[in-house]
């Protein structure tokens, strides 16, 4: 029984209490300046030395023959965009300027909306560079959907004057109310929704939004401090574990 309990109070070799800890830190407190330094004055650096960023964003209004409704639906538009213009503009660009555009062009449409967003993120220093692709990218919209407007309001011109002609033909004639009833009908219908077609619209060419995109500085030192407090004390523990194990290694 005496056996029992004195094995129960012995305390184990290898156990480590808070003021060997405390002994360890400050014995390679050294190597915990130098990380947590090296850390934070890399991180100072990158904070100082990456450039800001910032969405530039162009917005085009499609046009729309009626309420609710486009000559062109949004998601065609921007399939036309992702896979024939822009990769036609990139081809001019790497060929004026011999390296590829150095940002990204990312197309979206508003939920429930007849808006086209072309966003890049890039520095203030390439906003010319946007520019100019942002720019023949709306040219094409413009020159596409004024065209997609004209044919429409050739089209349902063409009808109003045919139905005219057939309501002048059928004036005079006997038993043909109904007919002129429909076919006035059917002009009213067309001239509403002529009246209602509203061409395209460019609302926002290339315009630097306020908000800096990704970390701003200030966090990223203190991230970088936290890393190199950290690490700090990580390589700390770490040298003194490798100092025991040569000293181990020597006595054998």
């Amino acid at each position: 029984m005496e056996e029992r309990h004195r094995s129960a109070q012995k305390i184990p070799d290898d156990e480590i209490s808070l003021v060997d800890l405390t002994s360890i830190f400050l014995k390679r407190r050294r190597i915990f300046y130098i990380v947590f330094l090296v850390v934070l004055m890399a991180g100072i650096l990158y904070a100082m030395l990456t450039p800001e960023k910032y969405d530039h964003v162009s917005l085009f209004k499609l046009a729309e023959k009626d309420a609710g409704g486009y000559i062109e639906e949004p998601a065609t538009v921007i399939a036309t965009l992702e896979n024939l213009w822009l990769p036609e503009i990139e081809a001019t660009y790497v060929a004026e300027h011999d390296q590829p555009i150095p940002f990204d062009v990312i197309f979206s449409n508003p939920e429930n909306t007849g808006l086209v967003r072309i966003v890049s993120e890039a520095t203030p220093a390439e906003s010319d560079d946007v520019g100019q692709i942002h720019t023949p990218l709306i040219e094409k919209l413009e020159q596409t959907q004024s065209v997609a407007v004209s044919v429409l309001k050739s089209n349902l011109e063409r009808q109003i004057k045919s139905l005219t002609s057939t309501i002048d033909r059928l004036e005079g004639g006997r038993d043909v109310g109904a007919a002129i009833a429909d076919a006035v009908n059917k002009r009213l219908s067309l001239e509403m929704r002529l009246h209602s077609i509203q061409s395209a619209e460019l609302l926002v060419l290339n315009r630097q939004m306020a908000e800096r995109k990704g970390p701003g500085r200030s966090l990223i030192v203190v991230l970088a401090a936290m890393l190199g407090l950290i690490c700090g004390i990580f390589l700390s523990f770490f040298a003194e574990f490798v100092s025991l194990v040569r000293t181990n290694l020597n006595e054998m």
